[in-house]
């Protein structure tokens, strides 16, 4: 067993990978919790602010089919401390900017090593060569997706609302800091051995299957961060909650995110079409009740609760669409994951914001049920182009 395969045995890997996702995702997704702040801060509209968002989801949408593809024959480790190490910068500029063009540009930069870096983890994740092992380490990889928000999220949102916006983005240079140094002294060289050719890897992009799987996570995404991105507003203008309620909500559903990793890596070995089918069904009954019920706040607290469940469950669910759409490819397979749901996160955060400004913000439910109603139509096209490839091999052998 090589050094490699030893640490992922062991779990020391696997590890450090999760806390790197977290610190890509805590800068990713951390502004959420403070986005009319930073509207405050900067003297723009909260769509406006919305961008701080948006306009990293467009970097990691636009990357993700090529970085991936560019750097898949690099040494892993230095791809991590490449990554790590412009997290880190991009987050002391941010800190120290009073311009929101340049804190534009400093989100935009480092989103471009995104994708590198999570459809890696992945990949080094499910490659213990054990099913059941395999899926335990992506759970796990995206407990670092959940535990960017439940400490991501509401922590900043505590920090920046009691502090300052600045030491906001310090929580956020801390982190990543934190992963560099581990990365620097306890992941050994990682040079990969097999390098598939980028024929071979774009060759998935031939099926309907990827295709159904693209759009079905594109939509469901954007239905789950489109509302999300606006959620601290909607529970400020519409729930009328403090800042502090705001923070502990938000850390409900990172909490709860963490739930639906466990649940969901449990359910794909068991029944993974069931799980496919369950999410854009469930999501729909919350946000129709979220709409309806914002202003009390004990039912919007059990939606949020429901909610991140969802979330987190919809994170491993959709990550094995595509995955198991494209098996030959891994590490393209994952970059089309991250691709589909940096798209859906910037529509989602668009067509949500659009609906704020064109109504107001409880009707950011709106493009949440709009996506999804869509998704459900691709999510069943996957299920029944499976079931139909599965007859005709049975007939086929008979």
């Amino acid at each position: 067993m090589n050094q490699e395969n030893k640490l992922k045995s062991g779990g020391l890997l696997v590890f450090i990978l999760t806390a790197g996702v977290f610190g890509i995702i805590n800068t990713e997704m951390g502004v959420i919790g403070i986005l009319p702040l930073i509207a405050e801060t900067f003297h723009v509209t909260v769509p406006e602010a919305g961008w701080t968002v948006s306009i990293f989801a467009l970097v990691v949408a636009a990357s993700a089919p090529i970085t991936p593809l560019l750097f898949s024959g690099f040494n892993r480790k230095r791809v991590m401390l490449l990554a790590m190490g412009l997290f880190t910068l991009s987050n002391i500029v941010s800190m120290l900017t009073t311009s929101f063009t340049v804190l534009l540009i400093a989100r935009a930069l480092p989103a471009f090593l995104h994708p590198v870096y999570v459809s890696m983890a992945l990949t080094v994740a499910s490659s213990t060569g054990d099913k059941i092992q395999d899926q335990k380490n992506v759970a796990r990889v995206f407990i670092g997706v959940s535990a960017g928000m439940v400490l991501g999220v509401p922590v900043t949102s505590y920090i920046a609302s009691e502090v300052s916006f600045e030491m906001g983005m310090l929580f956020f240079t801390v982190v990543n800091a934190l992963v560099l140094l581990a990365t620097i002294l306890f992941v050994p060289s990682m040079p990969v051995r097999e390098k598939l050719s980028y024929g071979t890897q774009l060759s998935v992009l031939k099926k309907k299957i990827t295709w159904y799987s693209i759009a079905g996570i594109t939509l469901i995404n954007g239905a789950l961060f489109g509302f999300f991105s606006y959620m601290s507003d909607f529970l400020q203008r519409v729930t009328q909650v403090s800042y502090s309620v705001i923070s502990s909500l938000l850390l409900v559903y990172g909490l709860a995110n963490i739930v639906g990793n466990m649940i969901a890596g449990r359910q794909l070995l068991r029944n993974p079409v069931r799980s496919m089918a369950l999410l854009p069904f469930a999501l729909l009954g919350f946000y129709i009740c979220l709409f309806f019920l914002g202003e009390w706040l004990v039912p919007i607290a059990v939606i949020i609760l429901s909610l991140g469940i969802l979330a987190g469950y919809g994170q491993n669910t959709m990550q094995y669409m595509i995955t198991h759409a494209a098996p030959e490819a891994p590490d393209f397979a994952n970059a089309l994951y991250l691709l589909s749901a940096n798209l859906g996160t910037m529509m989602g955060a668009a067509i949500c914001g659009a609906f704020i400004t064109a109504f107001d913000t409880r009707y950011s439910v709106f493009g949440s049920l709009l996506f999804l109603v869509v998704g459900v139509v691709f999510v069943v096209l996957r299920i029944r182009l499976v079931d139909f490839e599965k007859q005709v091999e049975i007939a086929a052998a008979a």
